[in-house]
């Protein structure tokens, strides 16, 4: 499934200052019946967001009309448990298009990798930046540059690398999953095959 390129985000950001976030409160395991990857974004931490009669949480940050943002900035150690696709997708489905941490769990990774939410992976000391920037002005921006790998604060002008593998920094500046990708060489693949004997 494609989605949209990803290029320079600049976005401000929504703050969630909890560490060891599992895929269980990303999504939780009663909402994973679905095979499709639409709708998912109304269950996002639907225990954290939502009261057992369906009303909603005021204390929660998503609840909290002050934050907005492309840009989710999550604690150390972010989307551990489970090895499910679903609270990858339920973070894009949202409007997330990069989740910020000090930390993220290989598989969570690579799921996002595979659907276009960049994960950046930025030290405790920038980490704990972001979250004064944002505690300071909610509406201030971070810019996320895949071309050169950098994270900034732009109120402070503060910014750090992060590191993507290649095949995957590719796939996400053409908006390409692994699907995708082998569509777009289909004719190299094809040339090869025909050159190549038995």
């Amino acid at each position: 499934m494609a989605y949209d390129k990803f290029n320079i985000l600049t976005s401000s950001a929504v703050p969630l200052p909890i560490e060891n976030v599992d895929t269980d409160q990303i999504i939780p395991a009663r909402f994973l019946k679905a095979t499709e990857r639409k709708g998912f974004g109304d269950n996002l931490f639907r225990d954290w967001r939502y009261n057992s009669d369906g009303t909603p949480k005021e204390q929660f940050v998503l609840n909290n009309p002050i934050y907005s943002g492309k840009i989710l900035v999550g604690g150390k150690n972010f989307g551990s448990g489970s090895s499910r696709e679903h609270a990858a997708w339920a973070v894009y489905d949202y409007g997330f298009r990069c989740v910020v941490s000090s930390f993220f769990a290989d598989i969570f990774r690579g799921n996002c990798l595979n659907i276009g939410v960049l994960p950046v992976q930025v030290t405790p000391e920038f980490l704990d930046k972001i979250y004064k920037a944002i505690e300071a002005d909610p509406k201030t921006e971070l810019e996320i540059n895949l071309p050169e790998q950098k994270i900034t604060i732009l109120a402070t002008g503060e910014s750090e690398s992060f590191d993507i593998n290649d095949y995957k920094k590719d796939n996400m500046l053409n908006g390409f999953d692994d699907i995708d990708y082998l569509l777009n060489i289909q004719d190299d693949i094809e040339k090869y095959a025909e050159n190549t004997p038995l």
